[in-house]
C-alpha cells in the first residue's frame, strides 16, 4: 500500500501543472457550492428574522369600519370584538390549539422610573398569549403566569428597548416598580421581541384582567389570536373563524374591512416556495461547476493511461493483475479529488465564518441577510458525492488500461 502511494505521488509530481489544474477544477467546484449554499442560508435566515419572534402558524383577527350595507344597516359601522366572541369561537369551531385576546391601551402610555421616561405601547394579554410568543426570549425574570391573571396582580413585563430607556446599564429591572400611566406596576420580566425589526420590544405587557380593572371596558378586545391544532388546515380554520365573527356582528361576507384577518401561513407558503426555487438553482449551478471539475479528472485520467501504456504493459508482463492496475489508477483520481475537495470545503466554510464574524463584530445588519452558514452534514455529503463521482470518472480509463495486453502496450507510440 505504501509503495503504491509513493508511486502515485511520484507520478503526480512528474505532472505538476496538470495535477494542479485538475485539482483546482475540483477545488473551485466545491468552493462555489459551499459559498452558494451559505449565501442561500444567509438569505433564508434574514427573511425569517424579518418575521419576528412569533410562531409561524398564527392567525390574527381584527375589526374596523364596515364598507357594505347589510341587513338594513348602513355602512360605516364600527365593529368591536369582545370576549364573548372568543368563547363562541372556542365552542363552535374545532381544530383550534389556542385562542387569545389582545387589547391595547388607547394612545399607548408613558413609563416613569426615577426621573426617566419612556413612551411605549401598553397591551393587556391573557396567559394564552404567550403560546404565540413562545419563541420570544425573556432575558430577565419570567413571563406572566395564570396566577397573575387570576389575582389581577399589578405586574408587567417590559420590552428590552423600554428597559434600556428606564434603567441604568447593568441594572436588573426585575422586582423594580415603574409607573405606568400613573399606576405603580412591578416589573417581573424583560423580553426581546424582534418583530417589526425590533419595534415590538417597545411594548409593555400586563395581565388582561389587570388592564380591564384599570381601564374598564372589560368585555372588549382589539384582536383575537388563533393557532390551529397540528394537522389542521390553517386557511380553512381562518375562513371558519372570520365567517362566524361576521355572522355575530352582522357584517357582510364580502366586507374585508369590517372584520379582517391575517394568516401567517400565507407569507410562509410564498417564502417556502421561493427558497425551494433558490435551493434548486444553487444546486444546479454548484453541481454544474462540480461536473466541470469531474470531466477534467476523467480527461486527465484518459491522458494518463495513454502516456503510461508501455508501463502498464510491462507491469502486466511482470504479473500485475487487472485489479492492481485499476486500483492504482482509481486511487490516484480519488486522492486528487478528495484532497482538492476537502481544501475547497475548508476554505469555503472558513470564508463564510469570516463574513459572519465580521457582520457580528461590526454590528452591521444587512437587509434580508443574516448569519451565512452551511449545514455541516450537507457539506460533508457534497464532498463524499464529489469523491464518489471522481472515482467513477477515473473508472472507465482504468478499466481500459486493465484490458491492455503486454504486446499491445509494447507496440504503442
Amino acid at each position: 500500500m505504501l509503495d503504491g502511494l509513493q508511486e502515485i505521488l511520484f507520478t503526480l509530481r512528474q505532472n505538476k501543472l496538470r495535477t494542479v489544474l485538475t485539482a483546482f477544477g475540483v477545488f473551485w467546484g466545491i468552493f462555489m457550492l459551499v459559498l452558494l449554499l451559505g449565501a442561500g442560508r444567509g438569505m433564508q435566515n434574514g427573511v425569517y428574522e424579518d418575521f419576528g419572534s412569533d410562531v409561524l402558524d398564527f392567525i390574527i383577527v381584527w375589526t374596523g369600519t364596515t364598507t357594505t350595507a347589510y341587513r338594513g344597516m348602513a355602512p360605516g359601522r364600527a365593529i368591536r370584538l369582545n370576549l364573548e366572541d372568543i368563547e363562541a369561537v372556542r365552542q363552535q369551531i374545532s381544530g383550534i390549539r389556542l385562542l387569545s385576546a389582545e387589547r391595547f391601551v388607547p394612545d399607548g402610555g408613558t413609563m416613569n422610573y426615577k426621573g426617566k421616561n419612556s413612551n411605549a405601547q401598553v397591551l393587556g394579554v391573557p396567559d394564552e398569549y404567550f403560546m404565540v410568543k413562545e419563541d420570544v426570549p425573556f432575558n430577565f425574570g419570567r413571563k406572566p403566569n395564570p396566577l397573575d391573571q387570576e389575582e389581577i396582580r399589578k405586574v408587567v413585563v417590559v420590552g428590552s428597548v423600554v428597559a434600556e430607556r428606564l434603567f441604568a446599564k447593568g441594572e436588573d429591572p426585575v422586582g423594580k416598580y415603574i409607573r405606568v400611566k400613573d399606576v405603580e406596576m412591578k416589573v417581573v420580566g424583560v423580553f426581546y421581541d424582534k418583530g417589526g425589526r425590533g419595534r415590538n420590544s417597545e411594548r409593555v405587557l400586563m395581565p388582561l384582567t389587570t388592564m380591564q380593572k384599570m381601564y374598564g371596558d372589560a368585555r372588549f378586545t382589539d384582536n383575537i389570536w388563533v393557532r390551529p391544532a397540528k394537522g389542521v388546515d390553517g386557511f380553512e380554520l381562518e375562513k371558519k373563524v372570520v365567517e362566524l365573527l361576521k355572522r355575530r356582528h352582522d357584517v357582510a361576507p364580502e366586507d374585508i374591512r369590517g372584520i379582517a384577518s391575517f394568516n401567517m401561513a400565507e407569507p410562509m407558503k410564498r417564502v417556502t416556495g421561493l427558497f425551494i426555487g433558490i435551493d434548486v438553482f444553487i444546486w444546479f449551478v454548484g453541481l454544474g461547476t462540480l461536473t466541470a471539475g469531474i470531466v477534467g479528472i476523467s480527461n486527465i485520467m484518459i491522458i494518463t493511461v495513454k502516456e503510461r501504456t508501455k508501463e502498464i504493459g510491462i507491469r502486466k508482463a511482470l504479473g500485475a493483475t487487472p485489479f492492481k492496475i485499476v486500483s492504482t489508477l482509481l486511487l490516484e483520481s480519488t486522492l486528487v479529488t478528495a484532497f482538492a475537495g476537502y481544501i475547497g470545503l475548508v476554505v469555503g466554510v472558513g470564508l463564510l465564518e469570516l463574513v459572519a464574524f465580521g457582520l457580528r463584530s461590526s454590528g452591521a445588519k444587512l437587509p434580508y441577510f443574516v448569519n451565512p452558514s452551511v449545514d455541516f452534514k450537507l457539506a460533508i455529503t457534497a464532498l463524499l458525492l464529489l469523491v464518489g463521482v471522481g472515482v467513477l470518472a477515473g473508472l472507465m480509463p482504468a478499466l481500459r488500461a486493465a484490458k491492455i495486453t503486454p504486446t499491445e502496450a509494447m507496440k504503442a507510440e
